[in-house]
């Protein structure tokens, strides 16, 4: 069973889709186990699971990789090269590249196996809106 979820960004950020995801496996009538695999199809996107209680968590996160990461107008960064799509992008494939691009999150009696206060999470890396991809695929 597959799918692909669109998820319309407004620039950098944590993006929830565990609804999506929970909503989807209920629709397809999953009841059994199984693992599900997302996979985000861009190269300056990640996806996380993360705490999903208190927003402070995403706005330290990106906080984090901004400070850790930062645009190419900053003279730390001016060793690199690829520049000419904007300060931005080579920073997000370098958060990418750190972060994972795939998740594997077990499925037992058709849900999801997250804890308490996880969440599925894109993360776009970018300071434009985007529109990002994820594939799942769901193996039982």
């Amino acid at each position: 069973m597959q799918t692909t979820f669109s998820v319309n960004t407004r620039g950098q950020g944590l993006y929830e889709v565990t609804r999506e995801v929970t909503r989807w496996l209920s629709d397809a009538v999953l009841d059994g186990s199984g693992l599900l695999t997302l996979f985000v199809r861009h190269t300056s996107a990640s996806l996380l699971i993360q705490e999903n209680a208190d927003p402070e968590v995403q706005a330290d996160l990106r906080n984090f990789f901004a400070k850790l990461v930062p645009p190419t107008t900053d003279p730390s960064m001016s060793y690199l090269t690829h520049t000419y799509e904007g300060p931005d992008d080579m920073p997000a494939h370098i958060k990418a590249a750190m972060m994972p691009v795939s998740l594997s999150i077990p499925i037992v009696d058709g849900r999801l196996v997250l804890g308490t206060w996880q969440g599925i999470y894109l993360f776009e890396h970018r300071d434009a809106p985007h529109t990002r991809q994820i594939a799942a695929h769901v193996s039982q």
